[in-house]
């Protein structure tokens, strides 16, 4: 079965929250683990946008918070595939904070989650490849097979001398 690729910007998802008392820590910040919930529905959504089925997250790289964002403050996530490879979809998730009262967008972080496409009877299934148009897009799609082999030498699915793309960068 061969499926017609598409464009990474037809996968786009733009999420907004509000962040309220329910949402913050004791110092008046959106715990961590908010975001991350947030972050894995935006993921999720995006990569159900360019595969039309259902997925399940497989992986989370690493999420640095760069600036919290507080409370009565808006939250904007934005999602994209970055790379598709045979059953799995690369995301790459932007957050910013906004101050409504201020009125003034802040970065707050970004990181790549990956998902898997599950098929009628929770299988894998294949999904659709990406055809990254802009500058940008082409630098995250050639950049995910590197980071692909890094989560799959972390989690013991790969052997490091396996690595094509990474023994690249050091050989």
């Amino acid at each position: 079965m061969t499926l017609t690729p598409k464009r990474a910007q037809d996968s786009v998802i733009q999420m907004t929250e509000l962040v309220l008392p329910n949402d913050t820590n004791t110092f008046g910040n959106l715990m961590g683990g908010r975001l991350m919930y947030w972050m894995d529905i935006a993921g999720a959504l995006a990569t159900m946008k360019h595969c039309s089925a259902p997925v399940v997250t497989a992986s989370v790289d690493n999420i640095s918070f760069e600036t919290p964002i507080k409370l009565g403050n808006v939250v904007h996530i934005e999602a994209k595939v970055s790379r598709a490879f045979s059953t799995s979809m690369e995301v790459h998730l932007r957050v910013w904070g906004e101050d409504p009262v201020q009125q003034y967008r802040y970065k707050s972080n970004e990181a790549f989650m990956t998902f898997v496409a599950l098929d009628p009877n929770g299988k894998s299934r294949p999904v659709p490849q990406i055809i990254p148009d802009t500058e940008e897009e082409k630098q995250l799609y050639e950049g995910a097979m590197r980071r692909r082999q890094l989560r799959l030498i972390l989690s013991g699915k790969m052997k490091p001398q396996d690595a094509e793309e990474l023994r690249a960068l050091f050989l």
